[in-house]
């Protein structure tokens, strides 16, 4: 692509709405410093300095959307609770909408407590429901995803195992988008793994394609890659699978052939929440009409630039279209 194409491509993303659907979570940072051990056990003691909350898992891919230009649609579950009023008001404070937001009186919003000292996580705790939503909020995500399907251009489904994304809610959404020629775009975790049947770009990262498929492989073989990628996309019938390799890049296997891409950028030194941010790009770029080969350079790029920091953080539209045309 030239300059000109990539500079029209970047701009078309602000005409593009992206419903997301799955499971969404509150991200708390502890950040400080190690100064001595602790006497009642050997662990560090860490002095906190500064204490932050951000939107993650699906909310964090709705941040990205929205970084990049487009207009997000954020269908999810939080609890009817303190955190879940949280949530709402992270929300309202990054200007997204709570319109197919819905609260339950039997779940807990999810909380991901990350303490970071010395440039590094420490520990995470997790406070969660994990169990699958109810019938009654399932059919409330159908009506709400049929509802907004003659306005949508791409869906993601974010899953992170927490109960949002049930078979029934994967199958339906994914029939009545094909039914309106809305392409998929899934992000999958191990319990629903080949349930994402038809989707468009399947984009699971190294653990999950291991864990999913029952597999061992090196990462570092291409033909091993290869293998693997063109098994899962032949098991679930999808267009593509995007598989994301960590420091090594990603790589792209589709009905056009094997695409590989490295990492672009400096030192990766964070990988959280870099899954969101590909798949955010990716979406928009391929209900943009983009091929592959270039969709595997630009999610790559923009993998590389959030990987560079600590915590998770939505992507720069202006930094990556700046490190896009560099590279191009």
């Amino acid at each position: 692509m030239n300059p000109k194409k990539i500079k029209n491509i970047f701009d078309s993303f602000k005409e593009k709405k992206v419903l997301i659907i799955g499971d969404s979570m509150i991200d708390d940072y502890m950040w400080g410093n190690i100064n001595r051990m602790s006497p009642e056990a050997p662990v560090p003691v860490i002095d906190i300095e500064k204490y932050e909350m951000r939107l993650g898992g699906a909310a964090n891919c709705a941040l990205n959307i929205k970084s990049l230009g487009a207009k997000p649609i954020l269908c999810s579950v939080i609890g009817n609770d303190d955190k879940g009023k949280k949530f709402n008001s992270l929300l309202k404070e990054s200007k997204l909408s709570n319109e197919a937001i819905i609260s339950s009186n039997y779940r807990k919003t999810t909380i991901k407590t990350r303490v970071i000292a010395e440039g590094r996580h420490q520990i995470r705790i997790d406070n969660e429901d994990k169990q699958p939503i109810n019938k009654k909020i399932e059919e409330k995500i159908i009506e709400i995803t049929n509802n907004l399907l003659k306005q949508i251009d791409v869906i993601i489904l974010q899953d992170y195992n927490k109960g949002v994304l049930t078979k029934r809610i994967i199958s339906k959404i994914i029939n009545n988008s094909k039914n309106n020629n809305i392409p998929v775009i899934v992000d999958p975790k191990k319990d629903n793994f080949l349930e994402y049947k038809n989707c468009d770009i399947f984009k699971p990262n190294l653990t999950e394609i291991k864990e999913g498929m029952g597999v061992i492989f090196n990462e570092k073989n291409q033909n091993e890659l290869i293998d693997n990628t063109s098994k899962l996309r032949n098991l679930i019938s999808a267009k593509s699978v995007l598989l994301t390799l960590s420091s090594l890049g990603l790589c792209i296997n589709s009905n056009t052939g094997f695409i590989y891409s490295p990492t672009y950028g400096g030192k990766v030194v964070d990988v959280s929440g870099a899954g969101d941010t590909v798949i955010s790009i990716a979406s928009l770029l391929y209900s943009s009409k983009v091929n592959f080969n270039d969709i595997a350079k630009i999610s790559s790029i923009a993998g590389g630039i959030v990987c560079q920091k600590v915590g998770v953080v939505p992507i720069n539209f202006n930094n990556l279209l700046t490190e896009t045309l560099k590279l191009y």
